[in-house]
């Protein structure tokens, strides 16, 4: 069932795109078939590769995370502490192609929601900049 956008408050305040993305379990079923497009994909094989075997503990840091990020509880915080994106993925190389390789992962794995457009939309022009900011990061690092 889609939101209508007229009927919801604005993306991005309060809880409203934590609420959007269908909370908790609605966030967890996007990294889930995040993670299950970005290891079958060649693709994505480059990123991939960043991920241990057993991605458990990847797959609920990246649920957490996007929970608080999105304006819901700070699950990422209780469980792990503070974070800095760019920091914890300083040690990679990230450049243009691997942060395109992310956010067209998490793209299709968008368009495996149940949500509005307009959400689906906004969570990707929102992604784009911690994106990013890894990617300059990690291309000064490399310097």
């Amino acid at each position: 069932m889609e939101v209508s956008q007229e009927n919801s408050p604005a993306f991005g305040l309060g809880d409203a795109s934590f609420r959007a993305a269908g909370g908790y379990e609605g966030v967890r079923r996007l990294v889930d078939t995040f993670y299950g497009i970005m290891s079958s994909k060649p693709d994505y094989r480059t990123i991939w590769s960043w991920h241990p075997s057993s991605n458990t503990l990847s797959r609920d840091k990246l649920t957490r995370f996007l929970c608080g990020w999105m304006g819901g509880p700070r699950l990422y915080h209780e469980k792990y502490g503070s974070i800095s994106i760019p920091r914890v993925h300083a040690h990679l190389e990230v450049s243009t192609r691997e942060r395109d390789q992310w956010l067209n992962c998490m793209r299709e794995a968008l368009d495996q929601q149940n949500y509005p457009e307009s959400f689906k939309k906004y969570l990707m022009e929102q992604l784009f900049i911690p994106a990013d900011l890894v990617r300059r990061v990690c291309e000064t690092t490399d310097q």
